[in-house]
């Protein structure tokens, strides 16, 4: 152990490390619960897609531990997964596409590539410094806007209305009151620093629920897409579905060039942003950025987070990404990559006990899609809303146009655009870098394709 992490350099020991990764885990394998059902209303089997997160959540993290050394865990990321269900597979299921998953996994793939790329030629740096802050910034707000919106669909809080387009929902039913009741025991949990503390709002939630269900207040109708929320155990605890290993599909692509590399680069936007930002926090706060405030390793892991994704893509999941959750188990002590070695082991130990997870309900995993939502939105405290107006307006604009949308790289788009044309219209071409260019001459051509 001493020799492959070099634990007494790091002045941490095996034990603090351990504990580390499963203070780590416990905050965040929620993403477990989550994403299966996420990814379910996309077409995609929960059991399935279960599988593929635990195993490729397992593995992304190794790649961290050994490319890195660092305590940093990684899993299908939150945003990139409402990006890959309801937006691109969305639009692909209104268009007639069947199983629009299977094109959104081979965009995650392509994009997984392009980000291993980018990380070996140094490109990477370039891209992220020459995206404007204010839009960085709105980018992450706009898709905690998005999570917390369909995080409040799924509990029926808001649903769809015919003269307002939404509206709040039944009050009086259960699946309302209960995630309402999980968000506020979330925020409690948080205040008194209880480690875990969303899976143990998700699962107080779900224990409501099954109260509610014996009391005869919630009624499974399974007609009406309402099941019961006790878990079929009956067969023991054993691994789930096989995952949908290389399950792309590229036959759309070859028609459809243009809107497959906007959906790709879209997921590349995010994905780096959400990267480069978590490292950035976890590593600040477990004292390993350099006296320059740069990250050393950062290749190793880009690179690790990239190799994450094309891994998942395979597998079939969502983009993996590393985790923010991650600063629990540094603030626990971890400092080298055993840290991550353990929580990749409880990752795969978790397929055990895929009946439990399979069996949350949406209403239960609400509370955690809101207040991820609500840490995300912590960026727009940094948006300049006093600058130039390119920068205000398209910070405005990328934030508010993903939940008002629907769709995390409609967002994205009239950010850029917004952004390019304000600097041109207000005589600034010269300071329009050639991301930008690029970023928007794709997006012009996107909308080209649609008005056609």
């Amino acid at each position: 152990m001493e020799k492959l992490f070099k634990l007494k350099e790091h002045g941490t020991n095996v034990k603090t490390e351990i504990m580390a990764g499963i203070t780590t885990f416990v905050s965040m394998v929620y993403i477990l619960a989550v994403n299966p059902a996420m990814l379910a209303d996309a077409g995609m089997d929960s059991a399935a897609v279960f599988t593929a997160t635990a195993v490729s959540a397992a593995v992304s993290t190794l790649f961290m531990a050994f490319f890195t050394n660092y305590p940093i865990a990684l899993a299908s990321g939150m945003g990139l997964n409402a990006y890959f269900a309801y937006s691109v597979c969305g639009e692909l299921a209104a268009e007639g596409i069947t199983d629009p998953w299977r094109v959104a996994l081979a965009a995650v793939f392509v994009e997984g590539i392009v980000f291993v790329i980018l990380s070996l030629c140094n490109f990477r740096e370039r891209l992220i410094n020459d995206v404007p802050s204010n839009l960085k910034y709105a980018i992450t707000a706009g898709v905690g806007l998005f999570i917390t919106f369909i995080g409040l669909q799924g509990a029926g809080i808001i649903v769809k209305s015919d003269s307002t387009l939404v509206e709040m929902g039944n009050f009086d039913s259960p699946e309302f009151v209960l995630a309402i009741a999980g968000t506020i025991l979330v925020a409690v949990l948080y205040r008194f620093h209880v480690k875990g503390y969303i899976l143990i709002g998700i699962l107080a939630t779900w224990v409501m629920g099954m109260l509610a269900e014996t009391s005869g207040w919630y009624v499974p109708n399974p007609e009406a897409g309402v099941y019961t929320l006790f878990p079929n155990i009956s067969a023991g605890f054993s691994l789930p579905a096989a995952p949908n290993f290389l399950a792309f599909d590229f036959s759309w692509v070859a028609g459809n060039v243009i809107h497959f590399i906007v959906i790709t680069f879209s997921f590349l936007y995010v994905d780096l942003f959400d990267t480069v930002g978590g490292l950035i926090g976890i590593a600040s706060k477990g004292d390993m950025l350099d006296k320059d405030g740069n990250l050393p390793k950062a290749k190793g892991a880009l690179l690790a987070d990239a190799c994450g994704t094309i891994a998942g893509a395979a597998l079939g999941t969502s983009t993996v990404t590393s985790y923010i959750e991650s600063s629990a188990g540094v603030a626990g002590g971890g400092r080298t990559g055993l840290t991550s070695v353990t929580t990749a082991i409880l990752f795969f130990a978790a397929l055990l006990f895929s009946p439990i997870f399979l069996a949350i309900p949406s209403f239960a995993t609400a509370p955690a899609l809101v207040w991820v939502g609500l840490l995300m939105m912590d960026c727009i405290k940094k948006i300049d809303f006093e600058g130039d107006i390119a920068d205000v307006v398209s910070g405005f604009f990328a934030m508010i146009m993903m939940p008002f949308t629907y769709s995390v790289a409609n967002g994205i788009m009239f950010g850029i655009l917004t952004w390019v044309f304000l600097k041109l219209i207000t005589g600034k071409m010269k300071e329009i870098p050639p991301v930008m260019w690029i970023s928007s001459i794709l997006f012009v051509l996107r909308i080209i394709t649609l008005v056609l």
